[in-house]
């Protein structure tokens, strides 16, 4: 897809969606691809704005990340975390030295009257960052994680308590009030924009808050562009993070098939992805009416995330969307 073709757009949350966006980087231009990432999972942590999921995009794309925790820089070191602990302080939510700089300055201009979207936009320009990397919202949207013990926020839940209650559902706290961030639903409804993409993230904590915000899913129904979304579930197993765990106390069958309908049911997507480990279920969820790409979805190294990239592509550009729009 060359920029005269049209435009990427892609939804991410944190490590699974990172990867498919590096794909996506390394395969198109970086003026065709804007990536929005979930930030509902935000928040205020030793007195510094933490964003952990545009982190781990913004890390990924600028080549610093650390590739075998999948969070937080390469090479970094904790010696603020040690004195920390020493002053008796909280380190349940590891901060490393280099991390802990891109909090620092985040705050500082959060707190001079910037906005998230510039943000980040300084901090990837500073990281050599070419492709658009954009907050879903200027304005705080917190997850809340319903469990059997009472409701936690987000990062106590998924760091501190290391995802061990069981969830009974999720609300995102401020949504309604909260607006897309100006860049995000242009890229929506602009007509130069030939794929929408949502990146195999966790469908419940790092796509649907995004979904969420007023006038996306109305803007993804109006797009003329194909919705395809990359599943996170592979044979029976979520490749990171607690997306299948989370199934199974919703009561939800842990398949590539129930993502599928998560969205297919409010008419988001017009393909679905599915790793080969899952190529059984692609006759049923086509059977609901959703054309199927069947392919390797585990991106183990830079290639598979390229290959898959391309054949997303590809499998977008193959599937009409239908006419939405009044």
């Amino acid at each position: 897809m060359s920029e005269a073709a049209g435009r990427c757009l892609a939804l991410s949350g944190g490590v699974g969606g990172a990867k498919l966006a590096l794909g996506l980087s390394r395969v198109l231009p970086p003026e065709a691809l804007t990536i929005v990432c979930n930030t509902a999972d935000d928040f205020d942590h030793l007195g510094l704005r933490v964003c952990p999921d545009l982190d781990t995009v913004m890390y990924t794309l600028a080549g610093v990340s650390n590739r075998v925790t999948g969070w937080g820089q390469a090479h970094e070191t904790w010696s603020f975390l040690e004195a920390l602990s020493q002053l008796g302080g909280e380190t349940w939510f590891r901060l490393g030295d280099r991390d802990l700089a891109t909090h620092v300055e985040r705050t500082r201009r959060l707190r001079n009257g910037e906005s998230l979207t510039a943000v980040t936009d300084a901090l990837c320009r500073a990281l050599g960052v070419e492709a658009k990397v954009l907050p879903m919202t200027d304005d705080p949207v917190r997850t809340v994680v319903g469990t059997s013990g009472g409701e936690l926020s987000f990062q106590h839940y998924f760091v501190r308590d290391r995802c061990a209650p069981a969830v009974t559902g999720f609300r995102f706290e401020g949504v309604d009030a909260a607006r897309p961030a100006p860049d995000f639903l242009a890229a929506l409804e602009e007509d130069a924009t030939a794929v929408i993409v949502v990146c195999p993230s966790n469908p419940f904590v790092s796509v649907d808050p995004m979904l969420a915000l007023p006038g996306v899913e109305a803007a993804f129904r109006n797009s003329p562009a194909p919705v395809i979304a990359v599943s996170p579930i592979v044979g029976g197993q979520a490749i990171k993070g607690p997306a299948a765990k989370m199934m199974e106390e919703l009561q939800m069958p842990v398949t590539a098939a129930a993502v599928a309908r998560h969205y297919r049911e409010r008419d988001l997507l017009d393909g679905f992805v599915v790793d080969h480990a899952d190529a059984g279920e692609a006759a049923e969820i086509e059977r609901e009416g959703l054309p199927t790409l069947v392919t390797g979805t585990v991106m183990e190294s830079l290639a598979d995330r390229e290959r898959l990239a391309r054949e997303m592509l590809d499998f977008a550009r193959s599937i009409a969307a239908p006419d939405r729009r009044p």
